[in-house]
């Protein structure tokens, strides 16, 4: 019998529960995978603690993304079949539809051919962050060559996969993180510049990299007193497109500057992307070339094994990683 991971509770890792389940069977429309490896999100933790935005239905899985071999394909599914190597893009219903598991059911719609350059472990954790950052910099951004881009949070796999987009549209990545150990990792990944926040002045710095082009657009995880600085820093028309609320403080909404520079400030989540059947195909064609071509490599930071999922999740709060952290089945 294959086994799936649960909660039954909300709380920290220790609630992550391995049971054993029948065979899941193939509906219309959908394939089943036996998984080789699983992508942990920082989501899954906000899931599980009770403080994302979907709330969870107990018992519950969880869990975004997996890569594996198609076992079985159910009615109306042509394009794949049994013994594919493929990947699963982010769903939404995160409690019902969870990747954490050795079989699982999935729709067509979410699944993609793994790259033939792709491990499985790459693959596994590839599609959040693309995605993510992909909707963010291109779809909602408009990032284009020449242009600036701050991207903070810049050591998650979501920043570092932004970095890697903004270099591959020909843009100039400027990535902020926390310490100067960290800056120096993400200047070795392919940022153009980038800012300690702990150690620097970011209005400073902002300043001495854009000049007077300023930065048409921010992919901010952070929020906080920090987008006051941002702001400052734009360019007439810019757009900051937050998707994080890392800092524990109240966002300001710089309106008096917004009004200067006629800049915009809106949310923004994946689900924008997978939920739109025309963007999310642009999406495919763009991450599915990019991962091809070498332009897109996945960071692995570590790999556990399927047993060793508390620990997987401990490391995950931990925010000691540099890029994904992949479970092994």
């Amino acid at each position: 019998m294959p086994r799936i991971i649960r909660f039954h509770k909300l709380g920290g890792p220790e609630v992550l529960r391995t049971e054993e389940i029948d065979a899941p069977a193939v509906g219309p429309g959908s394939v089943r995978i036996c998984v080789k490896a699983i992508g942990l999100n920082r989501a899954d933790v906000m899931f599980r603690r009770g403080q994302y935005i979907e709330e969870a239905v107990l018992p519950s899985r969880l869990g975004y993304e997996a890569a594996g071999v198609i076992d079985a394909v159910g009615e109306g599914v042509s394009e794949f079949g049994a013994g594919d190597e493929v990947s699963v893009i982010p769903q939404t219903n995160l409690g019902q539809n969870g990747t954490y598991g050795e079989m699982i059911v999935v729709p067509v719609l979410s699944v993609v051919r793994k790259p033939m350059s792709l491990s499985f472990v790459e693959a596994a954790g590839a599609w959040m962050q693309y995605l993510t950052a992909y909707g963010g910099l291109i779809a909602v951004g408009g990032v284009k060559a020449h242009d600036f881009v701050v991207i903070t949070a810049a050591s998650s796999s979501v920043g570092l996969a932004a970095i890697q987009i903004a270099r591959y549209v020909g843009a100039i990545p400027i990535a902020t993180t926390q310490t100067q150990e960290k800056k120096r990792a993400i200047e070795a990944l392919g940022a153009h510049y980038a800012i300690a926040t702990d150690e620097e002045s970011l209005a400073g710095r902002l300043g001495e990299i854009a000049g007077g082009q300023g930065i048409p657009v921010i992919f901010d995880a952070v929020g906080g007193p920090q987008v006051v600085d941002f702001a400052n820093a734009m360019s007439p028309g810019g757009i900051i497109v937050a998707h994080g609320t890392l800092s524990p403080d109240l966002t300001p909404f710089p309106l008096k500057i917004a009004i200067s520079k006629s800049l915009t400030m809106r949310g923004y989540v994946f689900t924008e992307i997978v939920t739109n059947p025309a963007v999310l195909a642009g999406a495919k064609r763009f991450i599915f070339e990019g991962l091809e071509a070498g332009h897109l490599k996945p960071l692995i930071s570590k790999t556990f094994g399927f047993d060793e999922i508390n620990e997987a999740h401990r490391f995950l709060e931990s925010n000691r990683q540099i890029g994904k952290i992949i479970v092994t089945v």
